[in-house]
């Protein structure tokens, strides 16, 4: 070790002078953590921990091991147990990231995978840390530092504190991955992915507007619509906050939602617009929708993201992925002025501890977020994830905007914890349902396959909704020698479910017949429209969905454009429990006198959603009592691995596959094959995901199936289908038997 030099990051010169040394990687990491927390008031406090992420570096031990020596280093809880000494009870919120930067955050008292910092802070066999530090490092004053939250409530406080730690602790880590990045692009001659133009919300405005411009209002629907947008762009002057957007399926809320948006962002100063989606399976659509209205600079412009592809630090050294090897994971930070992503995606981050989780949070605050179908959020975690948008709307300047024909009602006091002061985008929406009022809803009463069968038979352009991916696939095959037979579900990609709706829309376009067959998926962003759909029994919400895609621009009579709720007589397709309740309270709206005749007015729709919840009651509504285990804590024995592992919105825990569906896919995951960093491929290649139960992966990978790309250099991040065979054409991927291939693909 050169004397009194010390370093983060080993470059490739043998006397040194291309490594980085740790002053400027502290420096460097604080600056741009703090820029990060500026725009919610916490700008010192995270320059703070930027300052001391990594002081543990300054021992004898660390610069061993960076010059190569097998010597094994917390380098982390140092600037942990320094934080608390200087800062108290905000130090402890920041000991929570700089402690966990690598590994994740830990519990503050009991730790469940990792060591709880409470342990952590007794700085239990810890090299010395040496005073060097004191002369390159300048920490800032403690009265420097604010805690500028808004409280909620009593009970909610240590909610808020849980939150705002995984803020911090998302600049910390976006900060540092930035700078180790920039570090290792200028030693190996490299341009910066960074650098690529992005351009302002001013230029996408200008270009929708463009878009908007070309709009007709030459329908009794489009002059709803245009109606619709102007009134909801003059709500754009608002205040910041929480906003509804509640208008009937069809009526053009997914355009004016963004020309809101970017009115509002704009106006406010705020950063970006986020789409939260409630399927996977329609992300790519609606990207598809920004980027077609954006001109020219959509593809630019617009971020999707569907799924995290996996990668964890091994358990035996989380430390592993610092350097280098942290570059090689797939992390989003959500830098683009449009993000896509899926409820999942949006809300398992807000609850995460997982770095490569957090890593974007910090890019939702100050911007706009449109939570689309925002009643499709699982009822057992419906509170906290309120919380959580209440949280975003009152501490970190973001404007939230629920966006759906059927509004759940979470408005306090009547839902519990609820939200204050959400304010209407639209004009009078229950004028606008009799306006747009296109279909009759009818119960069919118990239909069993055959009769299912018969009943798309017999209509020349239907569509047929059922509850589950192997009910649709069944009903597909019994119909599928018809003209216009089609399938969709999620077993297929994304990229497979664009180009049969294109095929599709083709098909309407021309008059001929369409028999499409489809799991929920199609029930929200799928511009469609046909004269008749049969839904299987669900929830009102989901009814009124489906009504969406029938007689969606009155191409057809009212009076003859039906939506038939029918119950299904095999046991084998019954839906879960949780939709069954659904279903069970949709069929008791459906019963009252005063909804019979109009059961998808806002009115009914407000009385279907107090009923559930009411139904479910309040313990049901946080299955996992997160806002109780939150609330009895304090600062310094928050549990945040706990509310990771218990905020699942899906709890089996979908695995991705990559699908090589078509040429691009292949040639994308060549190129990542001779990568050596994967950001940019893991954005190409989300397309081609579908997401599988664990039980099924593992079966697939057990006999070869699914296989990792490149797993010397990716690990088990990116995995690949390699037998085809099982990848259908039609009904996308089947796992029943993974061991099938074709005949003709074993001639050699």
């Amino acid at each position: 070790m050169v004397a009194d030099r010390f370093f983060a990051h080993s470059g490739t010169d043998e006397n040194r002078s291309d490594w980085q040394p740790l002053a400027e990687h502290l420096h460097n990491v604080g600056r741009l953590a703090g820029e990060r927390a500026a725009r919610f008031g916490m700008a010192e406090a995270a320059r703070a921990a930027g300052l001391l992420h990594d002081l543990g570096k300054y021992t004898d031990d660390f610069q061993r091991r960076i010059a190569g020596d097998a010597v094994r280093v917390d380098h982390a809880t140092h600037g942990a147990i320094l934080a608390v000494e200087r800062y108290g009870q905000l130090g402890h919120l920041l000991a929570y990231g700089i402690a966990g930067h690598h590994a994740g955050l830990a519990n503050g008292a009991e730790g469940i995978e990792r060591t709880a910092l409470r342990d952590r802070l007794r700085g239990a066999g810890l090299p010395p840390l040496l005073d060097h530090w004191r002369s390159e490092i300048d920490l800032p004053d403690k009265r420097t530092l604010a805690l500028p939250l808004k409280p909620h409530s009593r009970e909610r406080s240590g909610f808020q504190f849980a939150f705002l730690a995984r803020m911090l602790f998302s600049c910390l880590v976006d900060a540092d991955f930035l700078d180790t990045e920039a570090y290792y692009d200028r030693l190996e001659g490299r341009a910066s992915v960074r650098d690529a133009p992005v351009p302002s919300l001013h230029a996408l405005r200008d270009r929708l507007d463009e878009r908007l411009a070309r709009f007709e209002a030459d329908t009794e629907v489009n002059c709803v619509r245009a109606g619709i947008l102007r009134h909801v762009r003059r709500q754009a002057e608002c205040d910041p906050g929480l906003f509804s957007l509640t208008v009937p399926t069809g009526g053009g809320k997914t355009l004016a939602s963004l020309a809101f948006a970017l009115d509002h962002a704009i106006r406010y100063g705020q950063r970006r617009v986020i789409f939260v989606i409630p399927f996977t399976s329609i992300v790519e659509q609606n990207a598809g929708v920004f980027r077609e209205a954006l001109g020219p600079l959509g593809e630019a412009a617009v971020l999707e993201h569907h799924s995290a592809f996996f990668a964890k630090p091994p358990r035996d050294e989380p430390e592993h992925f610092q350097a280098r090897e942290k570059l090689r994971l797939a992390m989003e930070n959500w830098d683009a002025p449009i993000v896509v992503t899926t409820a999942v995606q949006f809300f398992e981050s807000l609850f995460a501890a997982k770095p490569s989780r957090c890593r974007k949070l910090h890019n939702i605050a100050d911007s706009v977020v449109i939570l689309d179908e925002a009643q499709t959020l699982p009822l057992k975690l419906l509170r906290p994830a309120v919380a959580a948008v209440d949280e975003l709307a009152r501490n970190y300047r973001s404007s939230i905007v629920l966006c759906t024909a059927t509004q759940p009602a979470l408005s306090a006091p009547a839902f519990a914890g609820g939200l204050d002061d959400v304010r209407e985008l639209a004009p009078e929406p229950p004028r606008l349902f009799r306006e747009l009022e296109r279909v009759r809803i009818r119960h069919a009463g118990v239909l069993d396959d055959e009769t299912l069968s018969d009943e798309l038979r017999r209509r020349e352009q239907v569509l047929c909704i059922v509850n589950n991916r192997r009910h649709a696939r069944a009903v597909y095959q019994s119909i599928a020698d018809l003209p216009g037979a089609r399938h969709l579900s999620t077993l297929m990609c994304a990229k497979h479910r664009s180009a049969v709706l294109k095929e599709i829309y083709g098909t309407l376009e021309r008059g001929e017949p369409c028999r499409l067959v489809s799991t929920s998926l199609i029930e929200a962003g799928v511009d469609i429209s046909l004269p008749t759909v049969l839904r299987a029994e669900a929830g009102l919400d989901s009814i009124a969905q489906a009504a969406g895609r029938c007689n969606r621009n009155k191409e057809w009579p009212v009076d003859a454009s039906e939506v038939l709720v029918f119950a299904t007589a095999n046991e084998d397709w019954a839906p879960p429990p949780e939709l069954r309740q659904f279903a069970e309270a949709a069929q008791e709206i459906l019963r009252q006198p005063q909804y019979r005749t109009d059961p998808l007015s806002p009115s009914a729709i407000q009385a279907y959603f107090e009923l559930l919840y009411w139904q479910k009651g309040g313990e049901a509504l946080d299955a996992h009592n997160l806002l109780g285990i939150a609330r009895e804590n304090g600062i310094d024995s928050l549990p945040m691995e706990t509310l990771a592992a218990k905020f699942r919105m899906i709890e089996s825990g979908q695995m991705p596959v990559i699908v090589p569906y078509d040429d691009d896919a292949r040639e994308t995951l060549k190129g990542l094959r001779n990568a050596e960093r994967s950001g940019g491929f893991a954005r190409k290649l989300q397309p081609y995901l579908v997401q599988m139960p664990p039980a099924a992966y593992d079966a697939l990978c057990k006999v070869g199936a699914v296989q990792p790309v490149a797993l010397e250099k990716w690990g088990e991040q990116f995995m690949e289908l390699v037998n085809k065979d099982i990848y259908d054409v039609v009904t996308g991927l089947s796992w029943d038997n993974p061991t099938f291939i074709k005949a003709g693909n074993t001639i050699l």
